[in-house]
């Protein structure tokens, strides 16, 4: 059970320090209480302590690299839609691996968008929001499926946002359950959850019993709150399907995350496939 502390790690959710809250205009459209659009920085602080927002701006590449470092994560997952992102992919590609975001509101249009992606940026991923879509579009939801059909196509995964949203948005879209539907009528997709699944771990847990193709990630969770019943899981039949995935620099510090990992009470034979081994699988680092 001891955490490996010179194990190498691949960040399946890992950014760059931005200034101001743009970022998250997105989210504030749809939002209607008082706090979300004019008090918090981040609409989902609220739910994190000591969110690192001082970082600097001026060479935010370099900032996050240097948190890589200290860490001893080799490769990072990030999105491909802004300058800096797209920087960071062109000068180390051997660090940073590029994964596009889905808008399911988009149609054809995003589908077309996401193969330009694969074509000009090698996406080994794709990701959804879907709570966070305006409109939003559930997990199962028609205007989702074409969007999947692309990824078997492709042989990429997609990161859904699945459980109750942190921002404060309307939960019914990632409703755990509709997953099962999607793994019926995609059984050659591969989906890994963000950001929890809570409060129906439990079901995430059985769903990915039921479907080979079904994986968990840590995103947005220091390891002090990892459920237990995916502690659980990956300690017996689920070694292979739940990975790391941080949260920096949106709302937790490398630095929180690592310090209390040692404390996750993982199997011998679970750390160096949650921290590297399953992501490297899925994104097929290792060909």
């Amino acid at each position: 059970m001891t955490f490996p502390a010179d194990a190498p790690v691949i960040d399946t959710m890992i950014a760059f320090p931005q200034e101001g809250s743009a970022q998250y205009d997105f989210i504030r459209r749809q939002t209607k209480d008082t706090a979300s659009k004019e008090e918090m920085e981040f609409p989902a602080e609220y739910m994190f302590k000591e969110v690192p927002k001082d970082l600097p701006t001026d060479d935010p590449i370099s900032v996050t690299l240097r948190e890589m470092d200290r860490h001893h994560i080799e490769r990072g997952l990030i999105g491909v839609d802004d300058e800096v992102s797209r920087l960071a992919l062109t000068k180390y590609p051997d660090r940073f691996v590029a994964s596009g975001n889905i808008d399911p509101n988009t149609g054809m249009d995003g589908v077309r968008k996401m193969v330009r992606e694969h074509e000009e940026f090698g996406t080994r991923a794709v990701g959804v929001f879907p709570a966070g879509a305006f409109p939003q579009v559930p997990i199962n939801d028609k205007k989702m499926y074409p969007f999947y059909a692309k990824c078997v196509e492709l042989d990429i995964p997609i990161f859904v946002c699945a459980g109750v949203p942190g921002p404060r948005l309307r939960m019914d879209p990632q409703r755990v359950e509709l997953i099962d539907e999607v793994m019926y009528d995609f059984p050659e997709l591969v989906l890994v959850t963000r950001h929890g699944c809570e409060p129906w771990t439990d079901l995430a847990v059985k769903l990915m019993l039921k479907w080979p193709g079904l994986h968990y990630s840590t995103s947005a969770f220091s390891p002090k709150y990892y459920p237990k019943a995916i502690i659980d899981f990956a300690n017996t039949r689920g070694a292979d399907k739940v990975l790391y995935g941080g949260y920096f620099p949106m709302g937790l510090s490398l630095e929180r995350i690592f310090e209390a990992m040692p404390h996750v009470p993982f199997r011998e034979h679970v750390w160096r496939k949650f921290l590297y081994g399953n992501a490297a699988r899925l994104l097929k680092l290792d060909k």
